[in-house]
């Protein structure tokens, strides 16, 4: 026998006679038709129960929702209390309820009670931990299992056919403060799904009843279609993955924190960026203190390995709070406090270990109580969760970051490892930070040591000066200045600049710095003294080409100007090795270049140095420089020269403010080279400072060039120092006369605390001192000149010679020679 034809089996099923049992109720309550199934289910017969009213067959009172679906259009699901025949026994079975009309168009009801397969999908659903929830086109609840009415604190029968935008605002009010734009956000979401017909997945976090934290949920939302295909409502599915998404956000703040943390080489910067890290996303309130941290980059108290132990005394260093102005803080930074042993900070660095602590810890409660500003910010902020996580890098105790919640949840196990892991991340930073700035103090402190000082006072001018390191990485470099007092009331200005930066460009500093004086004090012409130190430093080149460990160094370049300046003249002799050329500053403001043709930087060998002489007006002002000063990265050299002389023309005041004005207007907060910069103010001798004797070549002269001499000082009313003033006279005459070439000059120069006596002739033989014996005739006169004065030489001119003494008058030198 043949099935008759049907549906195919993979799209429906035959079920037996008794699998559904369904039933008819009209408008009034009156049972209008009975299956086979429902006699099978409840042992009534249909004879016994068509025509009378259906509530004698329910154990207990229709719930007011299914009396609300009765009294309109509305379909029903849910579980009814079924009474059997025999009375005794009771069925708690799924019923659902459809309305439709009848020929004569009277509402009836048309009730299934679902088969035990049904019952099951629907006692999973039931059970299920997820939220599932089922909603009309309108976003409208239909259905709603006993997870998703216990997060919203609802019963399933209320909350039926209600808009879910209402019912989630009334659930999250007071526990969310954007409860609105939640609901606002639902709604929207379920409205897209059932218009699109688009599978739709997307996280939300939100307050949970009984639970302090927020929980995240992971919801796929989508669409319910009906055997055609219709779009008829929207399913949700949510899942609790609160642990997946904390997992995920440690993740993410570690990666964060691999680039905030240790961007520069600055301890109290990277301490500060830890701080920041962590809030608002670990805690409230971080304070990070360092154990006798010096901004220097000193090294932290304790060989490696060591374990503080007692009260500790740590500076703050920095601190960040999810509040504006940080009003949390107790101690400044900078400022140090003590940590009694008891502490969770003084604890997490005895032990090593981070510290979780809070309210129901001893240590922490006295120690908040016996220190009340503390303690009052305790109260006031409601802090009730604290980390202390130790800082510890290459086996060597740093400090101690310390980590406070006030929002509901408290610190977790996941917290501390969390909190352990930045901190070591940036302890590792703060360390190398600590070396480098203990490194580039170093490198700086040799720096300045090798620098002068404090300036010399010169008569011939008013000198200020400035020097700036770099603040890059790339450390310290080796631009230098000096000022040297020459003989003759002269001083010679020097400065220059050494290829590189670092101890290495230091050291080369100091080697030229000392080469040029000791060049210096010779009294070459500076074109000369420039060859002199080129071929020095070829040969440091050369010695320094290889270390001793056999590595190559290579080379090092190197620019540098010498300027000799004569305040009897008024003229300034200078030349440069590659190095920027001076400004020149009349009194009137106007500026001016000095053009000389620079020689090729020091070391370079095989072209010769110039010499220029330029009049320098009095009053004016000199400035050298270094290349530092007017270049960069946002200026070229050339620019950087015009920018210099607007500001040096605009300059008034001292030489202090002009300096500080300069600087302040070509550099940058953190200039990105070293840069020096050295000011002069010129002064003049006038003939009341200066006297000049022109002499004869005759013997006769030595007794008018003393007359003239004790003149003059009788004049400038030095009359003390005249004797030794005559003797020196006589002598170095005398000198003159019998060895040099005339012409002969003798010229007296009366400096702020000295007499210097220069005679000049135009040999170029130099004197020299020597000891005579017993029956010489000669040889005592530079030794007698010695002997008198306080300095004494010889230095070359253009056309010869000229033998000076300089004889201070502070010195009772009378008295000396005399045995007084």
């Amino acid at each position: 026998m043949n099935r008759p034809a049907g549906p195919r089996e993979a799209d429906s099923a035959f079920l037996p006679p008794g699998a559904a049992a369904s039933a008819a109720v009209d408008a009034r309550g009156v049972v209008t038709a009975w299956s086979q199934g429902a006699e099978e289910l409840l042992g009534y017969r249909a004879e016994e129960v068509v025509g009378r009213p259906a509530a004698g067959m329910l154990a207990d009172d229709v719930s007011a929702p299914a009396r609300r679906c009765l009294a309109g259009p509305w379909g029903w699901s849910g579980d009814l209390a079924l009474r059997h025949r025999d009375g005794g026994a009771v069925l708690r079975t799924s019923v659902r309820a459809f309305p439709f009309l009848d020929r004569a168009g009277d509402l009836q009801w048309f009730l299934v009670a679902a088969p035990e397969d049904s019952a099951m999908v629907e006692w999973a659903i039931a059970d299920s931990p997820l939220t599932l929830a089922i909603y009309d086109l309108d976003a409208r609840i239909l259905r709603m299992n006993a997870a998703t009415r216990r997060l919203l604190g609802v019963a399933g029968e209320e909350v039926l056919g209600q808009p879910v935008g209402e019912v989630y605002e009334r659930a999250l009010a007071g526990r969310e403060p954007s409860a609105s734009a939640f609901s606002d956000s639902v709604v929207a979401e379920v409205l897209r799904v059932g218009r699109t017909g688009e599978t739709l997945r997307y996280e939300v976090s939100a307050p949970t009843p009984g639970d302090p934290r927020r929980t995240t949920w992971a919801v796929n939302m989508s669409p319910v279609r009906d055997a055609a295909g219709r779009v008829r409502g929207v399913f949700t599915a949510g899942s609790d993955i609160t642990e997946q998404f904390l997992a995920r956000e440690r993740l993410a703040l570690l990666n964060e924190a691999s680039t905030r943390i240790g961007t520069t080489l600055d301890v109290m910067r990277t301490a500060q960026e830890l701080a920041d890290v962590m809030i608002p996303r670990l805690a409230d309130f971080v304070s990070v203190d360092l154990i006798e941290v010096k901004e220097n980059g000193g090294e932290a108290p304790g060989a490696p390995h060591s374990r503080p132990v007692g009260p500790l005394t740590l500076r703050r260093v920095a601190h960040q709070s999810v509040l504006e102005g940080i009003p949390e803080v107790v101690v400044p930074l900078g400022e140090v406090d003590t940590y009694p042993e008891y502490s969770p900070p003084a604890r997490c660095l005895a032990s090593d270990e981070p510290v979780l602590s809070g309210l129901d810890d001893p240590g922490f409660v006295r120690w908040v109580r016996e220190f009340p500003p503390r303690g009052e910010r305790v109260r006031t902020h409601g802090f009730h969760s604290l980390i202390a996580v130790p800082l510890r890098a290459r086996g060597t105790t740093l400090g101690v970051a310390v980590l406070v919640r006030s929002r509901p949840e408290a610190f977790e196990r996941d917290d501390l490892l969390l909190a352990e892991e930045l901190s070591a991340r940036a302890a590792v930073s703060v360390d190398n930070a600590r070396r480098y700035t203990r490194e580039h103090t170093t490198a700086l402190t040799l720096q300045r040591s090798l620098l002068p000082r404090r300036l010399p006072r010169p008569a011939a001018v008013e000198v200020a000066s400035r020097y700036l390191p770099t603040a890059t990485q790339a450390g310290i470099g080796g631009d230098w200045f000096d000022v040297i007092p020459l003989s003759g009331t002269r001083v010679a200005f020097v400065v220059g600049d050494v290829v590189g930066h670092g101890i290495h460009a230091s050291a080369t500093m100091g080697r030229l710095r000392t080469a040029v004086r000791t060049l210096a004090d010779v009294d070459l012409r500076p074109d000369e003294l420039l060859t002199h130190l080129d071929d020095l430093v070829a040969r440091l080149d050369e010695n320094d080409a290889v270390d001793p460990m056999g590595s190559t160094t290579g080379g090092f370049g190197a620019t540098c100007l010498y300027a000799v300046y004569d305040p009897v003249s008024g003229h300034c002799v200078l030349a440069s090795a590659g190095h920027p050329l001076p400004v020149v500053i009349a009194p009137g403001g106007d500026v001016r270049f000095v053009e000389v043709s620079p020689g090729p930087p020091l070391g370079v060998g095989g072209l010769p140095f110039e010499a220029a002489e330029v009049a320098l007006p009095e009053g004016g002002l000199i400035a050298l420089y270094t290349d530092g000063l007017v270049e960069s990265h946002e200026r070229g050299f050339d620019e950087g020269l015009r920018l210099l002389a607007g500001v040096l023309a605009g300059s008034t005041g001292t030489l202090e403010e002009t300096c500080d004005h300069v600087i302040r207007s070509m550099l940058p907060d953190r200039p990105q080279d070293d840069a020096a910069l050295l000011i002069a103010r010129t002064r003049v001798l006038d003939t009341e400072h200066v006297a000049t004797l022109d002499l004869e070549p005759d013997p006769s002269q030595v007794a008018y060039a003393r007359e003239a001499a004790t003149g003059k000082l009788e004049s400038w009313e030095l009359g003390e120092a005249a004797f030794i003033t005559e003797l020196v006279v006589s002598e170095l005459v005398t000198n003159a006369i019998r060895h040099g070439s005339p012409p002969i000059q003798l010229r007296l120069i009366r400096g702020e605390t000295s007499i210097i006596c220069e005679v000049s002739d135009t040999s170029s033989t130099a004197p020299h001192m020597r000891r005579a014996r017993t029956l010489d005739e000669g040889g005592r006169g530079l030794l007698l000149v010695a002997q008198l004065t306080q300095r004494w030489g010889s230095r070359q001119t253009a056309s010869g010679k000229i033998i000076w003494a300089e004889q201070d008058l502070a010195a009772d030198a009378t008295g000396a020679w005399l045995g007084g």
